[in-house]
């Protein structure tokens, strides 16, 4: 049984709250879970202490058992010392996207333009074989 760490939303319509709990991987988001190890509230402001409350020990407990954090949870888990989560690259995300079409476009300007070079030898190919059959006709 793969057991996750992650979030399970609670609370009512535009109102989330999310309980951080261990459950089955293959359970529901909002369905069975095992422990309820703590509670987040997005809607709070950063700096206060109720927007994460859990308790770390019973976390880190857990992960020793062999459950894995949702990316979620990692990123809670970094910030609070307890794991390391990985850096993630990803250099599209820097450019923003007017730079990004234009470059795509550049690129199939160049890749069009390269075959065009190459089409006029195979335009003369085309006549070569247009010519063959008109010499074999009377050659028949």
């Amino acid at each position: 049984m793969s057991l996750v760490i992650r979030m399970a939303r609670a609370g009512t319509k535009k109102r989330p709250v999310y309980h951080i709990v261990v459950a089955d991987k293959r359970a529901p988001r909002d369905g069975r879970f095992i422990e309820r190890l703590g509670h987040f509230n997005p809607l709070l402001p950063k700096d206060k202490t109720d927007r994460l409350v859990w308790n770390l020990e019973k976390v880190q407990a857990w992960m020793k058992k062999g459950a894995q954090p949702s990316d979620r949870v990692l990123r809670f888990l970094d910030a609070a010392g307890v794991a390391k989560r990985p850096k993630r690259n990803n250099p599209e995300k820097a450019i923003p996207r007017k730079e990004r079409k234009a470059k795509a476009e550049a690129e199939k300007a160049a890749a069009g333009a390269a075959p065009a070079g190459g089409a006029a030898p195979a335009t003369g190919g085309d006549k070569k074989p247009a010519e063959k059959p008109a010499e074999a006709a009377p050659a028949s």
